[in-house]
C-alpha cells in the first residue's frame, strides 16, 4: 500500500517562467491526478508579474492546459484551486509580497515547506536571505535549486555558501532532471539487481562508453543566455557527468540516500584531469553554421532570429562539445568515456552506449562486438545487441540483432515525466537523486581547467553545418584510437 502523502506548501519562485509552465506545473498536475498530493497541499507561485490568484489561474488555464490530458475536467479544476500567486521583487523595496506570503503560510508551520527556485542562480542567495529575514524558513523546509549552479567552481562555492548559510545541507536539493528519467532508474536496476552484468562491467570486457545528448533545436531568442553558458556548462558539467557517474560507480552498500551519492562522488574524484596542452588533444568544441535541420533551412548561431546582436562572446561560445574522459581506478583503467552534446544535430536523442570488446578468438567471419544501448529520449528503452545466425542453409552468415526493452511497449502504465518523480522525491524528503555539494563542486573542479584553457586560447569554435553530426574534430577524437561514433543508434 502506498504511503499517504503529507500536506505541503510548495512555493515556486519564477512561477510564470518557461520552466514552471512547461515542466513543473504539468508534472504537479499529473501528481495530483494520480492522488499523490494531499488534499491540503497548495502551490504558491511567486514572480514579478503583478498577478493575483485569479489572473494566474487564468494564465495557467491558457498556457499549461495543452501539456496535460483534456479528459479530466474535475481534476483540472481541483488543481487550479491549489494555485496561488504572490507578486514579489526579490532584492527590491517591495515588502508587501513577503507580507502576503507570510500571511498565506501562517498557521501551517507544521506542513512541509518546499521552496523551488526556478530562477537564475544569481537569485538563489538573495532569495534565501529574504526568506530567512521574513521568518519563513522552518525546520520542515526544503529548498530546490535548478541548474546551472554557477559558472565555475568559485561561483558554485559562493552560491553553496549563501544558500548553506540559511539551509542545512540535508534541506538542499540540487536538481538534475536527467536523474528522474526512467532509463536512468533502470540503469541502476540493470546493474545492481541482475547478476549477469557485474562480472563483465569492467575494463576486461568493456572497450569504451559513449554518452551523447543531441538536440535538433538551436538558440533562437536565447543567445543572450547561451553566450555566457555554452554546451560545456549547460550540458556536460551536469547532465553528462551525472550519466557517467551512474555507469561507472561501484555497487553501493545500500540503496539509501547517501550510499549512492557517495559512490558518484568517488567517480568524479577519479576522473583524470584534462589540463594545459591536453585540452586540445582530448576535447573538441564547435558552433553551428547555417544548414538544413529536420528538412528546414535554418540559420547559424550568429544569425539566430529574435536574439541580441552577436558579440565577441557569441563568436567564441560553443554549441557543441566532445570530450574523451578517463576514470582512473581499478575497474575502468584504460577505458575511454566519450562525451558529446550539441545543438542543431540531425536527431534529438540522449543515449548511453556501452561497447564491449571483441570475443578473444572469433571462429565466424563478420562478427561484431556486443553493445548495450540505453536510450533516455525520445523513446526510453534498453537494447542489447548480440550476434545471431541469419536463417538459411549453407555458409553461416552473422547479423547483429537487438534484445529490446521499450518501456512504452512493455509497461501499460503511463511512464511519468522526470520532474514528476523528482518533485515527489522532494515532497517525500528523499535526496537520493539530487546532487550533494561535494558532488557539484567535484564536477566543476574537473570542468574548470577545460573552460580556462578554452578561454585563454581565445580561438573560435570549429564550425559545423546545422543538421550535421558535429565538427570534424569530434570524429577525429574517436578515430585516433580506431573507434567511431554510433550514429545509427541515434538516428
Amino acid at each position: 500500500m502506498s504511503e499517504t502523502p503529507r500536506p505541503a506548501d510548495l512555493i515556486v519562485f519564477g512561477g510564470t517562467g518557461d520552466l514552471s509552465m512547461r515542466k513543473l506545473l504539468p508534472a504537479l498536475y499529473h501528481c495530483d491526478r494520480d492522488d499523490r498530493l494531499a488534499p491540503e497541499t497548495r502551490i504558491i507561485t511567486m514572480s514579478r508579474g503583478g498577478l493575483d490568484d485569479a489572473d494566474f489561474r487564468g494564465k495557467v488555464d491558457a498556457e499549461v492546459r495543452g501539456y496535460v490530458p483534456a479528459d479530466d475536467h474535475a481534476t483540472w479544476q481541483r488543481f487550479l484551486g491549489r494555485l496561488h500567486h504572490v507578486s514579489i521583487d526579490v532584492g527590491g523595496q517591495d515588502t508587501e509580497g513577503w507580507s502576503r506570503t507570510a500571511r498565506l503560510l501562517a498557521g501551517h508551520e507544521e506542513r512541509d515547506r518546499i521552496f523551488y527556485l526556478a530562477s537564475p542562480p544569481m537569485t538563489f542567495g538573495p532569495f534565501c536571505r529574504e526568506l530567512h529575514r521574513a521568518g519563513l524558513v522552518t525546520p520542515a523546509s526544503r529548498v530546490v535549486l535548478e541548474k546551472p549552479l554557477g559558472r565555475d567552481l568559485a561561483s558554485a562555492q559562493r552560491i553553496n555558501d549563501e544558500v548553506g548559510a540559511i539551509f542545512d545541507e540535508r534541506q538542499i536539493y540540487r536538481i538534475d532532471h536527467y536523474l528522474g528519467k526512467e532509463t536512468v532508474q533502470n540503469l541502476l536496476v540493470l546493474r545492481f539487481a541482475n547478476a549477469f552484468l557485474e562480472p563483465i562491467w569492467n575494463s576486461l570486457w568493456i572497450d569504451h562508453v559513449q554518452i551523447t545528448a543531441a538536440e535538433t533545436v538551436g538558440t533562437p531568442g536565447r543567445r543572450g543566455y547561451y553566450d555566457h553558458a555554452g554546451a560545456l556548462r549547460d550540458m556536460v558539467q551536469n547532465h553528462l557527468l551525472q550519466l557517467l557517474c551512474l555507469v561507472a560507480m561501484e555497487p553501493p552498500s545500500r540503496n539509501d540516500r547517501e550510499s549512492i551519492r557517495d559512490e558518484k562522488v568517488k567517480v568524479l574524484q577519479s576522473l583524470r584531469p584534462i589540463v594545459g596542452g591536453e585540452v586540445d588533444r582530448f576535447t573538441v568544441r564547435g558552433q553551428y553554421t547555417a544548414g538544413e535541420c529536420d528538412g528546414v533551412r535554418v540559420p547559424g548561431y550568429l544569425d539566430e532570429p529574435d536574439s541580441t546582436a552577436p558579440t565577441e562572446a557569441s563568436r567564441r561560445v560553443e554549441t557543441f562539445a566532445a570530450i574523451r574522459a578517463e576514470v582512473k581506478n581499478w575497474r575502468w583503467a584504460g577505458v575511454p568515456f566519450y562525451l558529446r552534446t550539441g545543438k542543431r544535430m540531425p536527431y534529438r536523442s540522449t543515449e548511453i552506449v556501452v561497447q564491449f570488446k571483441d570475443v578473444p578468438h572469433s571462429i565466424f567471419p563478420g562478427s561484431a562486438p556486443n553493445r548495450l544501448v540505453l536510450r533516455l529520449q525520445p523513446s526510453e528503452g534498453i537494447r542489447l545487441h548480440l550476434m545471431a545466425k541469419e536463417p538459411g542453409a549453407g555458409e553461416v552468415a552473422l547479423k547483429p540483432v537487438p534484445l529490446s526493452l521499450s518501456f512504452a511497449e512493455t509497461f501499460t502504465s503511463r511512464v511519468p515525466e522526470a520532474y514528476e518523480r523528482l518533485l515527489m522525491d522532494v515532497l517525500a524528503g528523499n535526496p537520493t537523486l539530487f546532487m550533494r555539494r561535494d558532488e557539484v563542486e567535484a564536477a566543476w573542479r574537473w570542468i574548470d581547467p577545460i573552460l580556462h584553457e578554452w578561454e585563454a586560447q581565445g580561438a573560435a569554435p570549429e564550425p559545423y553545418p546545422a543538421g550535421s553530426p558535429g565538427p570534424a574534430g569530434a570524429h577525429e577524437l574517436v578515430l585516433r584510437s580506431g573507434r567511431y561514433w554510433y550514429e545509427d543508434d541515434l538516428a
